[in-house]
């Protein structure tokens, strides 16, 4: 199945919205997984410009047949962001008229914060999984940074969003974030992936784009062996 996956990490930027002041300082990454046999792909986080996004795409002789929103955050699904409209979405679908999923707990966040339908969306649950062409997809609800943030495990990696860095973890301190819940999500519902599953996060805050599970496991101080308390104590903010 190797060779039939597309996979692209695109950075916000740099790869795409050249020049957008905006994406350089946010270092988004978009991620593009799909079927290289049948043509077909969906677009994790598509904000900034997401026109050029499509045309990247298209430019591989892949065409875009959904989306995954990681989370409702204006720098990954389009929005408001302090005082900036930022294309996402929205816009995409103004082009394209093609499915957003999104977990369940987090649909009235994406259509309030992007403007995008909600009769665009699909819902989902924790262990979904999404198809595209012969290529799976499986969805896991990660809450914490916020209700419904997910990630998603395309064969041997990790899409994560604004979960887990490969130095930190998402804020919890925003409008439904949940620092007890980030615990239980980094300690718990995270805790069974393979040691040498790579993963790929929704910002570049480190040098390197990606880095397995054992290793991040290992340096990372937010997954270091801690009670619930002390984990809080340290942590949230």
């Amino acid at each position: 199945m190797t060779e039939r996956l597309y996979f692209r990490q695109l950075l916000a930027g740099v790869d795409f919205a050249v020049g957008d002041p905006v994406a350089t300082a946010m270092v988004n990454y978009v991620y593009a997984v799909g079927d290289r046999e049948t043509g077909d792909a969906v677009l994790f986080d598509p904000a900034y410009r997401p026109r050029e996004l499509l045309q990247s795409l298209e430019a591989d002789g892949m065409t875009v047949r959904g989306v995954v929103l990681t989370h409702y955050h204006a720098d990954h699904a389009g929005g408001t962001l302090v005082g900036h409209h930022i294309e996402g979405t929205s816009e995409l679908l103004a082009v394209t008229d093609v499915p957003v999923h999104v977990q369940s707990s987090e649909s009235t966040w994406v259509t309030k914060g992007s403007g995008v339908e909600r009769a665009s969306l699909v819902e989902h649950e924790s262990g979904d999984t999404l198809r595209v062409g012969a290529i799976e997809i499986s969805l896991l609800h990660t809450p914490g940074h916020t209700p419904g943030s997910q990630c998603a495990l395309v064969s041997d990696r990790l899409i994560s969003g604004d979960t887990l860095f490969i130095d930190g973890c998402g804020r919890t301190d925003l409008p439904g974030s949940n620092p007890a819940e980030m615990y239980r999500t980094l300690t718990s519902r995270l805790a069974g992936l393979d040691g040498t599953t790579w993963l790929y996060p929704g910002h570049r805050y480190a040098d390197a784009p990606t880095a397995q599970l054992d290793d991040i496991r290992r340096d990372n101080a937010v997954l270091a062996p801690m009670t619930a308390s002390q984990w809080l104590a340290t942590f949230s903010r």
